[in-house]
């Protein structure tokens, strides 16, 4: 399979996790309508054309105005959900809107159960509601990762089948998840019949390059494993290249040499390469909406000077967006 690039990110309004986000969080905190649509045509320029948003709320208080938690995050922009979902109509972009984290703790047992909080379904209705006539918000995200280990939890099947089920009835049709674990899996046939019963369109494997837990070898070996498990299921293979180090609990940009050599294997075996993530780990040298250490411009660099010196990056002739293509 031919080299590929990076075509989507997940980002965030405010990192979840403790700690992690620390190099970006107040920076995006800060962000207006106006610095939201900067960041989001940086992204495009670098060839983003899928955004997924990881959460709309978060610890009993929501990044937009909701009727059902009145209490909000302090942002300087009053709706950051409407300001992104605005920039990308314009960029013609595809986002997923992630719908979960209306809990606390947010994952834990939840990977292995699924997350059964009413509250799913609450905020699924407000959003579709409030922002379903957005062109760019073209499916959602279930951002309670599912924990294998070997093969899927048979709770969180059912948990994703009834989310996809009743998402696909109030708004955009498309689901997505993002597993971890992925070092365990095996790709048998028990396997490839859960594949078969997700009723989700997408499922992003976490490399896990990034949080240290497996080697490049060992994801090459994963990665052919699930194209097989994949194509026996009839189901398109998306992976999830972690960009990130960790620099004690803090997320910083990992190096670009680790990154390229990520980025030949996932290439080999999937249909389509995001990333976590773009925001805080790459910037643009200069850009007036940096977000993240100083070390994400030489990233940011090094990865786009990899692109053009293989041939793949034209401005004028990027990739059409998922949504249009």
């Amino acid at each position: 399979m031919a080299l590929m690039r990076i075509t989507g990110s997940w980002f965030d309004f405010y990192h979840p996790n403790p700690y992690e986000g620390d190099c970006w969080n107040s920076t995006t905190q800060r962000f207006t309508d106006a610095d939201w649509d900067l960041k989001l045509a940086e992204m495009a320029e670098a060839g983003m054309d899928t955004l997924v948003l990881l959460n709309v709320a978060l610890h009993g208080k929501a990044f937009y105005p909701s009727d059902i938690w009145s209490h909000r995050w302090d942002t300087v922009c009053p709706d950051p959900l409407e300001a992104v979902l605005k920039a990308g109509d314009r960029l013609g972009l595809t986002i997923y809107v992630g719908n979960g984290f209306y809990t606390t703790p947010i994952m834990g047992s939840l990977s292995t159960t699924g997350d059964k909080s009413s509250l799913r379904f609450d905020f699924a209705k407000e959003l579709a509601a409030k922002y379903g006539h957005h062109a760019s918000f073209a499916g959602w995200y279930l951002p309670v990762e599912a924990a294998i280990f070997t093969h899927f939890p048979d709770h969180y099947i059912a948990y994703a089948n009834e989310m996809a089920d009743f998402l696909r009835k109030i708004g955009p049709q498309r689901v997505m998840i993002a597993p971890y674990g992925t070092r365990s899996i095996q790709g048998d046939a028990r396997f490839v019949e859960q594949l078969r019963s997700l009723e989700v369109d997408y499922i992003a494997y976490q490399d896990e390059i990034g949080v240290d837990r497996t080697t490049f070898e060992a994801v090459d070996a994963t990665f052919a494993r699930l194209r097989e498990a994949h194509d026996r299921a009839n189901k398109p293979l998306w992976s999830d290249l972690e960009l990130f180090r960790f620099a004690g609990k803090v997320l910083h940009p990992g190096p670009f040499e680790r990154v390229r050599r990520q980025l030949e294997i996932l290439s080999k075996y999937s249909d389509k390469v995001l990333c976590y993530q773009y925001l805080g780990m790459m910037n643009k040298p200069g850009s007036p909406v940096h977000a993240g250490h100083e070390t994400s411009v030489r990233l940011y660099e090094d990865y786009m000077a990899f692109l053009r010196d293989n041939g793949l990056w034209n401005v004028a002739e990027r990739a059409g967006t998922e949504r249009n293509s």
